[in-house]
């Protein structure tokens, strides 16, 4: 068989004629890339849910499970942070007000009837006492302390009769029965009357019968003083056994004591724990001339500077001063602890008693001058009644007394005849603070302006806002590093943290 393989398949020829064709074929081969990528779509862009999708999507029960879940955590933070605010509240210490007697918030007002009366109105002083208890009122007084309404030519025996001079009994019954309607007290003072003997109250049937007849008529206590022959433990005992009868735990009968010696009795101490609910003391020691206003620093300093002991005080202004010091210590002393006693006409100044109806002349312009004066002068007094009456802080407030001076007054000279000529008085200042809440009382008893040493109290808010000042002409919001003093000044300051005070 003939062997044309080659021939008959072509096989040279497929070699021969395909040679060129398979290698162009590897050429193009070896340019084409193995993989072609596909295609790559195209971004897909971003369109917001419609209401639809949205509703569809929240209604999902995913959804529903975070929100429910959300919901309970709310609840159970918001109970849990309540429960924490309240056991907080309940744990920490609160101090607890004490119950204050009636005379422990009383501003007391000593009034002599005689001083409304002259030569052609013999009889109408209890009268005309009447007429001014709405203005007594306004003032912020809780009661009055009558005086002069027995005369010494009345006999002990006859505690019950007035003085015809002053009055008459059905006057002095309808003065307690307005004055009851006004809603304030009476004490009748006996201070000065001249009583028969040491013993006339325990041993005398008609004065205990006299005692008995005022009490019965509302007298809410009697006055006396410590150099009285009815100061005594004996007559002591017996006028307490008669108050506690007609006393009541909404209407107590007291007994007030005025101290006039330089130095407190030896017995006021015991007496006035056990049988004595005031002993009215004077700021300013006893003298025998005015008081300089050197003299006046020193027994402020000291009086500040002593413990005032656990017996509720009572403060008069006592000694006659030049009147911007006298309003100065009246600022002291409505702010001071204890009863302010205040004497007629202390709270405002007696010489410029001008009545504006009577205005006339060249003269009109001073006289009105002196009447917006003593008009501003009233409001003096009349704020800080209305303060020491609904201030916390002020009625049982703890006293700190602030020095400004790194050596006491007091103990650099205890003769004012020793001071020297240039000496300037220190700025006085105190706290009285109740909780959280701070009163700071500054006054200033020197003759030229003076301003805080920043570095004076560190441990003090800065910031306060005014609630009085004896020129009635502080107002709004202080920080104590930018507060002066003027000449003779009185300021009260409600202390706050800063940012925490809101009108």
């Amino acid at each position: 068989m003939p062997s044309n393989v080659d021939g008959d398949l072509g096989y040279g020829s497929l070699a021969a004629g395909q040679g060129p064709g398979l290698a162009g074929s590897l050429v193009v081969s070896e340019t084409v890339p193995l993989l072609i990528p596909e295609s790559e779509p195209e971004p897909r862009k971003w369109a917001p849910l419609t209401k639809e999708q949205l509703e569809r999507e929240a209604g999902g029960p995913r959804w529903r499970k975070i929100r429910s879940r959300l919901v309970w955590f709310f609840w159970i933070c918001w109970l849990a942070m309540l429960g924490a605010s309240i056991a907080i509240i309940v744990q920490s210490p609160r101090p607890v007000a004490p119950t204050l007697l009636w005379w422990q918030k009383a501003l007391f007002y000593r009034l002599q009837p005689a001083l409304f009366m002259d030569a052609e109105t013999q009889g109408a002083g209890v009268i005309a006492v009447s007429e001014r208890l709405p203005y007594l009122q306004t003032l912020g007084v809780g009661a009055v302390v009558l005086e002069g309404l027995f005369s010494n030519s009345v006999s002990a025996l006859d505690l019950s009769l007035v003085d015809p001079s002053v009055g008459t009994t059905p006057q002095i019954q309808h003065l307690l029965m307005e004055s009851h309607k006004a809603g304030l007290k009476v004490v009748l003072d006996w201070c000065d009357l001249d009583l028969a003997a040491p013993e006339a109250l325990v041993n005398n049937s008609n004065v205990q019968k006299a005692i008995r007849y005022w009490l019965d008529q509302g007298v809410a206590g009697f006055g006396i003083c410590d150099t009285d022959t009815a100061y005594s433990q004996k007559t002591l005992v017996e006028l307490r056994v008669l108050l506690e009868e007609f006393s009541t735990q909404d209407d107590e009968r007291i007994v007030m004591v005025t101290q006039k010696g330089d130095v407190p009795n030896t017995s006021s101490s015991s007496l006035n724990s056990s049988m004595v609910e005031l002993v009215t003391r004077s700021l300013l020691p006893q003298a025998h001339h005015l008081l300089s206003t050197q003299e006046v620093a020193i027994a402020l300093e000291t009086l500040l500077d002593t413990p005032m002991g656990d017996a509720w005080p009572s403060w008069t202004l006592g000694e006659e001063l030049a009147w911007r010091l006298q309003r100065v210590l009246m600022v002291l002393m409505m702010t001071l602890p204890g009863s302010p006693v205040v004497k007629y006409g202390e709270e405002i100044n007696p010489t410029q008693n001008v009545s504006l109806g009577l205005v006339q002349g060249q003269h009109a312009d001073v006289q009105m001058d002196e009447g917006r004066r003593q008009r501003s002068e009233v409001s003096l007094f009349t704020s800080l009644s209305h303060y020491r009456g609904r201030e916390e802080a002020l009625l049982f407030g703890s006293l700190s007394f602030l020095s400004f001076n790194s050596t006491s007054l007091s103990s650099s000279s205890s003769n004012s005849s020793s001071l020297p000529s240039s000496f300037s008085p220190p700025i006085l200042a105190f706290l009285r603070s109740w909780g959280c809440v701070h009163v700071l009382v500054v006054v200033n008893l020197g003759s030229e302006t003076h301003a805080l040493d920043p570095a004076w109290a560190p441990s003090l808010p800065s910031a306060g806002v005014f609630m009085t000042s004896t020129g009635m002409n502080r107002l709004g919001a202080i920080s104590l590093d930018a507060l002066k003093l003027g000449p003779q000044e009185g300021i009260v300051i409600k202390l706050f943290q800063t940012g925490s005070y809101s009108p």
